[in-house]
């Protein structure tokens, strides 16, 4: 059974920096590919981040050089490193493998 679940969301000020993680079980975690999307109130959910299993990376434009995307294959675990935080930022976070399973979200809130 397939099963991500995404830590690390909370409040923090505009400037500031947060890293979520996304603890995956249930597959062959290594051989996938795995992402980041985030949802805000009102919107579409859209990409943030993706990571091959090889480790190449794709970013949206909105948060190229503020945030990283990173796995670690032996925690089966990948992260989203936020930095620079703006209040646009704000919305409900989710990890999915591939686009087939997806995490229960977690919320980010930038004050500004």
């Amino acid at each position: 059974q397939v099963q991500l679940v995404e830590s690390g969301g909370g409040l923090v000020q505009a400037g500031g920096s947060l890293r979520l993680s996304c603890a995956a079980s249930g597959f062959m975690f290594s051989i996938n590919f795995m992402g980041w999307y985030r949802q805000a109130p009102g919107k579409q959910r859209e990409l943030v981040a993706a990571i091959t299993a090889g480790g190449s990376t794709n970013y949206a434009d909105s948060v190229k050089g503020r945030f990283t995307i990173s796995r670690d294959n032996v925690k089966k675990t990948v992260y989203l490193q936020m930095n620079s935080l703006k209040a646009e930022d704000t919305a409900v976070y989710y990890c999915t493998r591939a686009g087939e399973y997806w995490g229960q979200g977690t919320q980010v809130t930038v004050s500004s």
